[in-house]
């Protein structure tokens, strides 16, 4: 029998669900599933136990803080979960700051699938795992080919590019984080070379001296939960260091701006936009999606 009542307390869950062609199976969502905005209507089963809209070094001591006295960051509404009666939760284990994890549900009786993707290859992996649970294989693996095509498309050009600029990715700003997991494949497949972050690895935090002994080429933020607005307002912290102008990004102005909350943080189906945006960024002459302005500016 399929599942036909599902809640998906992970954003990039949600967008599977709906590129799957089932988004009308969704009965409820987390406080941060945002894509597409038909789902706006469901049900928030989740909120946040920070102050978001707080500056970066300010969340990122809340955090600490929460994590330290082991309280929850991102609280379910276990009442409003129950009252939906779902056959299947969507879930992580992947970070506690970013989504609700599985051992916030392990009282509840329902069934949970929790994702905890790491690499590219395991974002491809998970969409599958969520088709197979929706008893849709053959779904699952049309929409992987399809994405898979379209990375692919890129990575054809960008194999062959004579020089490869040395990048870095930072996905938090204060304290500086590179970002990891999926985004050093991201940049390796699209012409770039990652110089601190590492293919399945979380990210760290980073000394500002790390940053200036291996002076990128380019440097993109794309902070975790911020879009491209949010991410410029934060990026002042970064232009008002001393030590700023001495990197070559900053001096030739290659240093640029991304929306990593909707694209490159979540490990869905827009990867293929996010990965499209980091080919225009690290070889502009090469590729053109039209992306810029939408996804990614320049700082």
């Amino acid at each position: 029998m399929p599942l036909t009542r599902i809640i998906s307390l992970v954003p990039s869950c949600t967008e599977i669900v709906c590129a799957l062609g089932v988004e009308a199976r969704l009965i409820g969502r987390s406080h941060q599933c945002d894509f597409p905005d038909t789902i706006g209507q469901l049900p928030e089963c989740s909120r946040s136990t920070i102050d978001t809209a707080a500056a970066s070094g300010e969340i990122d001591r809340q955090v600490k803080e929460k994590l330290a006295s082991s309280q929850e960051i991102v609280a379910v509404d276990r009442e409003k979960v129950a009252s939906l009666m779902p056959d299947l939760i969507l879930a992580q284990d992947q970070c506690e700051a970013c989504a609700v994890t599985p051992g916030q549900l392990q009282e509840s009786g329902i069934r949970v699938l929790s994702l905890a993707p790491s690499t590219l290859a395991e974002v491809w992996e998970s969409i599958a795992e969520i088709a197979d649970a929706l008893d849709l294989s053959s779904h699952g693996r049309i929409l992987v080919k399809g994405l898979k095509t379209r990375m692919v498309d890129v990575i054809a050009k960008a194999c062959v590019v004579k020089h490869r600029p040395s990048v870095v990715c930072l996905e938090w700003i204060d304290p500086l984080m590179n970002a990891g997991h999926w985004i050093p494949d991201m940049v390796e497949l699209g012409g770039g070379s990652d110089v601190l972050g590492e293919s399945g690895k979380a990210a760290k935090v980073l000394r500002v001296q790390e940053l200036i002994e291996k002076n990128p080429e380019i440097l993109i933020l794309m902070p975790c939960g911020f879009d491209r607005e949010r991410t410029r307002q934060e990026s002042r912290v970064l232009c008002n260091r001393p030590e700023w102008s001495q990197l070559q990004a900053v001096r030739k102005r290659r240093v640029f701006l991304a929306d990593g909350n909707h694209y490159f943080n979540r490990p869905g189906p827009r990867l293929v936009e996010s990965m499209e945006s980091l080919a225009e960024i690290l070889h502009p002459k090469l590729f053109s999606f039209g992306w810029e302005g939408k996804i990614w500016e320049r700082l």
